[in-house]
Order: C-alpha cells, then sequence, then structure tokens
C-alpha cells in the first residue's frame, strides 16, 4: 500500500524537490539512488562532529547510521552530513586551545550553511566533544526548525590499581612528575589505561555537562545522554530520535517552541546539582541568544545559588557518566528537582510531551550513592557559583563542587601573568607563592583570542599539591575537568580594559564564593587612575585567518561570546522561508 505524498508547501526542501523548475535538483538526486517516494518526504539533515582527532568522536558515524534508518523507519529521507570539532583534549595546553570556543560557532555557522543551501527540513545532530554540543544545539534553535540532538555518549572509565580513572587524572598526573612524586614508568602506565574506549571525557566535565543540559533543556530524548559510547543501546536512542524529528515535522514543533526561558532555566539548574562545568554559564547564554532571549551569566548563576548539589560526579565527587547513567541518568536527577519544586514541567520536549508528563514515567529513584535524595543533598548550594565585584563587574564563575565550605573563602596578594604559558612555565618551576592568588589576563574571548581553557595549569597546581593552598582567576576559561580555587570569565576581559587589565603584582584580592562576590583592594580612583595610565591591548600574532575574524566579533562572555546579533537581530526565520 503506497503512502499519501507528503504536503511540502511549508517545508524548505520544496524549493528543492517540487515543481518542474526542480527537474535540475532532483536530477542530481537521482544519481545519488533517491527514488520518486525518497525524493518527496521530507528531508532531513543527519549532522555530525565525526573525526578521527579524539575518540569523544570517532563513534559518531556508527551513530548516524542509526539515525537515518529510524528516520527512513518514519518516512523520511535523511541527508548526512559533517561539521568541524575541535578536541579540547587534545587542543589543551597550547596555540591549539584557541580554536576551541572559536569552533563552537563555526560549527553553528556550518551547520546552519549546508541546512540553508540544500533546504533541509528539520535536523537530528549528533555531537561528541565539548565546544561541538552547544555548537549544534546553537544551529538547531538559530534554524528553528524541528530538531532532536544526540550525544555521542561518554568514554568508559580506566582502571588502574582498583581504581576508577580519568584522562583528569593524567593532566594531575603531570603535576605530580613534574614535583618528583611520579616516575616516567608510572606515568606511562595511567596514559596508557586511562582512556580505554571511544567516547567523551567521562567525569562530570564540559562534554558531560552539556549532554545533560541537552536532555534538561528538552532538545533531546530523555536518557539518551547516558549509555556511554560503545554501549550498542545508543544505536536504539538513535534509531528512536530519528523517528521522533519526523514526528516533530508532522506536528510542527521546532526547536524555538523547546528552547524557552523556562526550559534553560531548567537546564541551568541540572548544571548546578550535578556540579558540571562552569562552561555552561558560557553556552546557556549562547543557546538562548540564538532564540532571542536574554539570559547572561548571571541569570545562570542566579540560578545555580538556589540549586542544591546532590549528584556526585567527578572532578568534585566520586563517580563517571557511566555509574549517572546506571543509576537513572538525568530524569532521575530531574524527578529529584521536581520533588523541591525546581523544574518547570510545562516545558515542550523533543518526545512531543510536556517535561512533566515525561517525568511522570520514570519510576526509578535516587539510589543515595551517585544520586543523593535532593532533601538530603551533598551542599545546600550549586555546585557551580557566579561571582561579582569590583575586579568582575560584569561577573565570574567557579566551580566548588567538592570544596568544603571553609575553602571557598579566599584572600591572597595578586601574582600576574600576561597569558597561560607565562603561568604555566611559573608553576612547573614553582615560582609562586602558597597563599597567592593567581592571575592571568588576555585570555578573554577577544583577546586571547579564543578564551583558552587553562586545565594544564590547573591541573599541574593540583598535581603539586597546591589546588587548595592557591588561587587563580582569568578572563579565560576552565575546563570542566579543572577543580580547586579557580575562577574563570572574569569580565570585562583585559582586552576591553576591565579591571584584571589593571591589577599588579602584590595587590590584595578576595574570593568569596559563599557571598559571590570578587574584590580587589583598590579604591575607585586607583583604578581609574590606572586605567588612565593603561597602555591598551595586548597584541597578539593572530593579525590574519579565523581567529583575527573571530577577534573582531566575538562579543563578552557574559552574554555566551557570541559571534552574531542572535534572535533579537533576525528579521526572518529558515524555517519560514
Amino acid at each position: 500500500m503506497l503512502k499519501a505524498p507528503t504536503d511540502k508547501s511549508k517545508l524548505p526542501s520544496r524549493h528543492v524537490t517540487e515543481g518542474p523548475s526542480r527537474a535540475p535538483h532532483r536530477s542530481y538526486l537521482y544519481a545519488m539512488g533517491l527514488g520518486d517516494e525518497d525524493i518527496h518526504q521530507p528531508f532531513v539533515g543527519v549532522a555530525t562532529c565525526w573525526n578521527e582527532a579524539a575518540p569523544c568522536n570517532i563513534a559518531l558515524n556508527r551513530q548516524a547510521q542509526a539515525v537515518k534508518l529510524g528516520v527512513k523507519q518514519a518516512n523520511g529521507t535523511p541527508r548526512e552530513f559533517t561539521t568541524i570539532t575541535v578536541t579540547d583534549g587534545i587542543a589543551m595546553g597550547h596555540e591549539g586551545m584557541r580554536s576551541s570556543l572559536a569552533s563552537r560557532d563555526a560549527i553553528a555557522d556550518t551547520v546552519e550553511l549546508t541546512m540553508r543551501g540544500h533546504c533541509y527540513d528539520a535536523i537530528v545532530g549528533l555531537a561528541g566533544c565539548d565546544k561541538s554540543l552547544p555548537g549544534m544545539m546553537m544551529a538547531m534553535v538559530r534554524l528553528n526548525t524541528p530538531s532532536v540532538f544526540i550525544y555521542g555518549g561518554s568514554i568508559l572509565p580506566g582502571r588502574l590499581n582498583g581504581k576508577d580513572v580519568t584522562v583528569q587524572d593524567v593532566f594531575e598526573a603531570v603535576g605530580q612528575h613534574q614535583a618528583g612524586n611520579m616516575s616516567d614508568a608510572e606515568l606511562e602506565i595511567l596514559e596508557r589505561v586511562a582512556c580505554p574506549s571511544a567516547g567523551a571525557c567521562g567525569g562530570q566535565f564540559t562534554a558531560n555537562t552539556m549532554a545533560c543540559v541537552s536532555e534538561a533543556i528538552g532538545l533531546a530524548l530523555p536518557n539518551s545522554s547516558g549509555a556511554p559510547a560503545p554501549y550498542e543501546s545508543r544505536d536504539q536512542y538513535c534509531i528512536a530520535s530519528g523517528e521522533a524529528v519526523m514526528r516533530l515535522i508532522e506536528r510542527d514543533i521546532r526547536a524555538r517552541d523547546i528552547v524557552t526561558r523556562k526550559s534553560l532555566e531548567n537546564a541551568a539548574r541540572v548544571v548546578a546539582c550535578t556540579g558540571g562545568s562552569t562552561n555552561a554559564g558560557l553556552h546557556l547564554p549562547a543557546i538562548a541568544h540564538e532564540a532571542g532571549i536574554e539570559f547572561t551569566l548571571q541569570d545562570v548563576c542566579d540560578i545555580f545559588r538556589d540549586t542544591p548539589y546532590f549528584v556526585d560526579l567527578k572532578p568534585g565527587g566520586a563517580y563517571v557518566a557511566k555509574d549517572l547513567y546506571e543509576a537513572g541518568g538525568v530524569p532521575v536527577v530531574m524527578k529529584e528537582l521536581r520533588k523541591a519544586g525546581l523544574i518547570h514541567e510545562d516545558c515542550m520536549t523533543a518526545t512531543g510531551h510536556s517535561m512533566g508528563e515525561e517525568l511522570d514515567r520514570v519510576t526509578l529513584e535516587a539510589d543515595g550513592k551517585v544520586i543523593h535524595p535532593v532533601s538530603t543533598p551533598i551542599t545546600a548550594t550549586g555546585g557551580v557559583v557566579g561571582l561579582i565585584g569590583n575586579l568582575a563587574p560584569e561577573g565570574a564563575i567557579v566551580k566548588v563542587a567538592g570544596m568544603e565550605a571553609r575553602h571557598q573563602v579566599f584572600t591572597g596578594p595578586a601574582r600576574v601573568f600576561e597569558c597561560e604559558e607565562d603561568a604555566f612555565e611559573a608553576v612547573k618551576a614553582r615560582k609562586y607563592e602558597e597563599g597567592e592568588v593567581i592571575v592571568i589576563r588576555n585570555e578573554g574571548p577577544a583577546g586571547g583570542p579564543g578564551m583558552r581553557e587553562m586545565l594544564a595549569t590547573t591541573a599541574a597546581l593540583s598535581g603539586q599539591g597546591m589546588g587548595k593552598k592557591v588561587a587563580l582567576i582569568t578572563d579565560g576559561r576552565f575546563s570542566g575537568a579543572t577543580r580547586g580555587f579557580c575562577v574563570g570569565h572574569v569580565g570585562p576581559e583585559a582586552a576591553h580594559g576591565g579591571p584584571i587589565a589593571l591589577v599588579r603584582d602584590g595587590d590584595v584580592i578576595t574570593l568569596n564564593a559563599v557571598e559571590g562576590t570578587i574584590s580587589v583592594d583598590l579604591s575607585d580612583a586607583e583604578l581609574e587612575a590606572r586605567r588612565e595610565d593603561w597602555s591598551g591591548p595586548r597584541k597578539t600574532m593572530y593579525s590574519s585567518g579565523a581567529l583575527w575574524k573571530y577577534a573582531q566579533l566575538v562579543g563578552s562572555a557574559q552574554k555566551g561570546a557570541c559571534t552574531h546579533p542572535g534572535g533579537q537581530g533576525e528579521s526572518h526565520v529558515y524555517m519560514d522561508l
């Protein structure tokens, strides 16, 4: 029995497939083996960030085939394409890290251009590493097509001496090695066993944080982010995602029907209660920006402040993503948040049902080990805290998950470095003192350019046993694997003349994550006098190319470090052309 032809009168692909004038276009489609029925069905872009750079991306190709099967089973025509990704673990600690944040916006841009150029009607986006997740979700919201996101899955934990290990342990082992506490042979053994499979870093670092966000915000199917990359069950979620996007087309449920102010607040709650990456404070505002929603770093941090922290994940806690999945995953976490009245239940999801309806289906309860009951949390406030004060008038952010309250207040003299390399060399050579606040500036979105992460430096400090004995602040970023009193996203950045550009060695800085403040013991008059003497932004070697272009366009970290006007500036929506 033949199915009824699809009414494409309101779908973008009509511009490619319908009517006599599109005969040349259809000839290309016939050349790829499509038949009449395929051509006149909805076209679904299946976008992946597959590459051979790192294990986080390597399984995406396989999973895309399962998505395509789901689309076909639901009478759609999948069209696979790939985009770039820059993997932070490989880029970390050298000039390559400048490409990381810029890649997020390049991913969104290239997905947008591919969808526009070929007039696809919907998208299923697969991503595996840190910036590729928000980049893919930003494209979905920007295009406002029916959209389903799926995470490639986490890596399995390594095992050494009876304990789970992750790449975080390897970064910190570098500091142990430099301190003479680990031999060459011990370091070599650890590096060989820490990452035993495909998948993204296993702790609640940026990839898994944003994977949890994808479910909490409603763009991903419930529990789809949890299964590790090697699990064959991931393919079932991929098939289901392909089928789900076809239902969204049928009901005309688009990305901005799902991503709303309320769903962004739900996502921020999940970041806080899981002790997620500070990078969520950058990516949630950027996703909101695509929809024209004002949702700044401070808005995110306000939610973090009154959300209990009750999911015990690395780097502050004990468990990895696989453990969270086996304990019931994000649905159980959100069910606990609902018990405390901290979830908006009326938000639409990629299933076509509300978040409340989806949570009604969750039968598992908190296990008390990985997921604590919300009524008896690990700490009463979130694992990530916003700071604001005369050193960061636009705010800053710090992860405090796993930190005792007595370690969440720090006062000390500044030790100022003009870039990460200078700071890392000083840390390796022990050219700093206990009790100091290490300041790394000129690493913001524009000034870096690229807002690098400082994991090499922070991990070296932890490896030297100094993680609780010094603090670190920067206008750059920190990896989700960072631990210790490490404050990032200080804004305005040094390149824009923020107070961090004016700090000098010995200035007394106070960081208070309990009260949410960050200050330098200088009067307004002294800061203004220093500003008049300031020689201006540091020049970089990036005077052409993609990073130069990025530096010219990028906005403040407070609003997500975005590179275009966003939803508030648009005069049309792709889906309605």
